[in-house]
C-alpha cells in the first residue's frame, strides 16, 4: 500500500498484543507506517493508542507479535534506547527541567564527558536544528520563561538532534493557541519534506483531517482500519470508525428531586478549566463525559478539595468552596480518585486498615483506636459492597483491580458523604466487577445520596447517569438528559470539538 509518494515502510507492526492483569490492552494489531508521512492514530480513551505508543518507544514490552523498524527487529527495552535508535516521542506533559536553560535541557542526557566530567560541547548542530525550527528562541533562556509552544519546539529540536527518523506527537496542541498550532503544523510539514515520519495522536478530528496522510483507528485494543486520508470524506466518518456500534446497558431512571440542588458550581476556573457551571440534585447521578484532556479529572479534583481553583461551590445553598480534602469531607463530599493504587488506597495495608481512613471516628472510643471496631467496620463494608477476599486482614495489594476499587468505595462510603465523586470508577476492572460497582452506586443513590461520575467510557455514562455534561477542552459544551433519545455519534461529534460551547 502506498501513502502519497512514499513507498518505504519505516514501521511494520505485525499481530502485536499486550495484556495487563485483568485487561487486554492490545490484541493482534497489525498495520504499516511509511517514511516521510504523517500517520494519525485515533480512537477513544482506552482504545489502546497509548499502549501501542509505549511499546514503540520502549516504555512497555509487547507480549506477542513482531515489530520491524526500517526492516529490522524493533524491541527497545527503555525510552532512551528507542530515542538513540531513531524514535523520539513528545508527550503532552513535556519532559523538561524548568530551572535549566534551553541549551542545558536540549543536551540533557547527551552530555559529552571525560573522566566523569562534563565537557564543553563545541558542536552546535543541535542549536542549528533549534534555529531552523524557531530562530526567536535564545539557547541561554531558562525554560520556565518560555511558552508551552516554545518548550515543545525545544523538545522537538532535542529529538531531531538525536537523529530521530520517527517523531511521535501525543496530543501536542492541547495547550497551544491558534497561532502556535499553525506554527507546529508548519514544522510538521517541513519535517515530512526532510523524510522524517510523524506519528500523530489527537482527539481533535479537524487536526486529523488537516494533517493526515493516513489514519489508523483502534477500538477496544483492536485494529479497526488503516485508511488513506484521501478516502475519508468527513469527520463523521472518523467518528463512525472510532465508536462503531455502541452497546449500552438499559438506563434505569432515578427519582430525582429537581427542586433541591445539593451542590451548585459557579464560575469554576483552573489553568485547564474554563467557566464551569452546573448543579447536582438530590438523588441524581450526574455524568461528565469527554476524551483525554477534556477536564473530567480536573473538575473532580477541584470539587474534592485536592486542587486549587477559582470560583464558588455552594452546598445546600451555602458557599463552602472547599479548598482542602478535609474541608470537602466535612461538607459531605468524598471522591473515588482516578488512580486507585496511588491515590485511592494504601495497597500494602490491609482492607481493615484502609476502610476507616477517611473517617476514624467510626473506629475510635474516647480517642483511642479500637481494633475490634476497625474489623467490624471493614467486615460490614466487605459484605455491603461484595468485596471478594480471604478476610479483612488481607493486604489490598493482593486483591484484583475490581476488589481494590471496592475497598476505595468502601473507604468513601464510611465517610458518610452526601455527594460521592467517582473518577473513572471502573477503569481496569473486568465486566463482572463493573456491574457490581454500578449496583453499589445505584444502591447508594437509593439511600438518599447523590453522585457525579466522570468517565471516558460512553456506554458507562449512558447506562448509569440521569444527566450528562459533555466536555471539550476544559469547557462544558452541552448538557443532555438521559430520558431523551440520544445519538451516540452526535455525542462523539460534540466531545471531539464539533459544536460551539453552550453556556449553562
Amino acid at each position: 500500500m502506498k501513502e502519497g509518494n512514499a513507498v518505504e515502510k519505516i514501521f511494520e507492526i505485525k499481530n502485536v498484543s499486550k495484556s495487563f492483569p485483568g485487561v487486554k490492552a492490545l490484541e493482534d494489531v497489525s498495520f504499516d507506517i511509511y517514511k516521510g508521512t504523517c500517520h494519525c492514530l485515533i480512537g477513544e480513551n482506552g482504545a489502546g493508542k497509548s499502549t501501542l505508543i509505549k511499546i514503540l518507544t520502549g516504555a512497555y514490552a509487547k507480549n506477542s507479535g513482531q515489530i520491524l523498524f526500517q526492516g529490522k527487529e524493533w524491541a527497545p527495552t527503555n525510552t532512551r534506547e528507542a530515542r538513540v535508535g531513531g524514535v523520539g516521542c513528545i508527550f503532552q506533559e513535556l519532559n523538561i527541567v524548568e530551572k535549566l536553560r534551553v541549551e542545558e535541557n536540549i543536551r540533557l542526557g547527551m552530555e559529552k564527558t571525560r573522566f566523569g566530567i562534563i565537557q564543553k560541547d563545541k558542536d552546535d548542530r543541535v542549536f542549528k536544528v533549534l534555529k531552523r525550527l524557531d530562530d526567536t528562541i535564545d539557547p541561554k533562556t531558562y525554560m520556565e520563561e518560555l511558552s508551552t509552544a516554545k518548550r515543545q519546539i525545544c523538545e522537538i529540536a532535542k529529538a531531531l538532534a538525536m537523529d530521530s527518523k520517527v517523531l511521535v506527537l501525543d496530543e501536542p496542541t492541547a495547550s497551544l493557541t491558534e497561532a502556535e498550532v499553525n506554527k507546529l503544523f508548519s514544522i510538521i510539514s517541513e519535517l515530512k519534506e526532510q523524510g522524517i515520519t510523524i506519528l500523530y495522536i489527537s482527539h481533535r478530528l479537524e487536526e486529523i483531517m488537516m494533517l493526515a496522510d493516513t489514519v489508523t483507528c483502534l477500538r477496544d485494543g483492536r485494529h479497526v482500519a488503516t485508511v488513506p486520508r484521501s478516502e475519508i470524506k468527513d469527520r463523521q466518518e472518523l467518528i463512525r470508525m472510532m465508536i462503531g456500534k455502541v452497546i449500552v446497558e438499559d438506563y434505569v431512571p432515578n427519582e430525582v428531586d429537581r427542586s433541591t440542588s445539593v451542590i451548585e458550581v459557579r464560575g469554576l476556573h483552573t489553568d485547564k478549566l474554563h467557566d464551569i457551571n452546573f448543579s447536582l440534585y438530590k438523588g441524581e447521578i450526574l455524568g461528565f463525559y469527554g476524551l483525554m484532556g477534556a477536564g473530567k479529572t480536573e473538575i473532580s479534583r477541584a470539587l474534592s478539595g485536592a486542587d486549587p481553583y477559582a470560583g464558588n461551590i455552594l452546598i445546600n445553598g451555602q458557599d463552602v468552596s472547599p479548598r482542602t480534602i478535609g474541608k470537602a469531607l466535612k461538607n459531605g463530599i468524598a471522591m473515588v480518585p482516578e488512580e486507585r493504587r496511588t491515590q485511592g488506597c494504601t495497597t500494602m495495608l490491609s482492607i481493615a486498615a484502609n476502610t476507616p481512613m477517611m473517617n476514624y471516628s467510626t473506629i475510635t472510643s474516647h480517642g483511642l483506636r479500637s481494633q475490634k471496631k476497625e474489623n467490624e467496620v471493614a467486615e460490614m463494608y466487605v459484605k455491603k459492597v461484595g468485596t471478594s477476599c480471604r478476610n479483612v486482614h488481607q493486604s489490598v495489594a493482593y486483591l484484583s483491580g475490581g476488589n481494590q476499587q471496592k475497598v476505595v468505595i468502601s473507604k468513601c462510603l464510611n465517610a458518610d458523604p452526601n455527594i460521592l465523586l467517582l473518577d473513572e470508577p471502573t477503569r481496569g476492572v473486568d465486566v463482572g466487577a463493573k456491574q457490581e460497582i454500578y449496583r453499589i452506586i445505584r444502591e447508594m443513590i437509593k439511600e438518599g445520596r447523590s453522585a457525579i461520575v466522570f468517565s471516558s467510557e460512553l456506554p458507562e455514562i449512558l447506562g448509569l447517569c440521569d444527566r450528562i455534561g459533555l466536555l471539550f477542552d476544559g469547557r462544558i459544551v452541552k448538557f443532555i438528559d438521559n430520558t431523551e433519545e440520544l445519538d451516540t455519534h452526535e455525542i462523539m461529534h460534540i466531545v471531539t470539538g464539533g459544536e460551539e460551547v453552550q453556556h449553562v
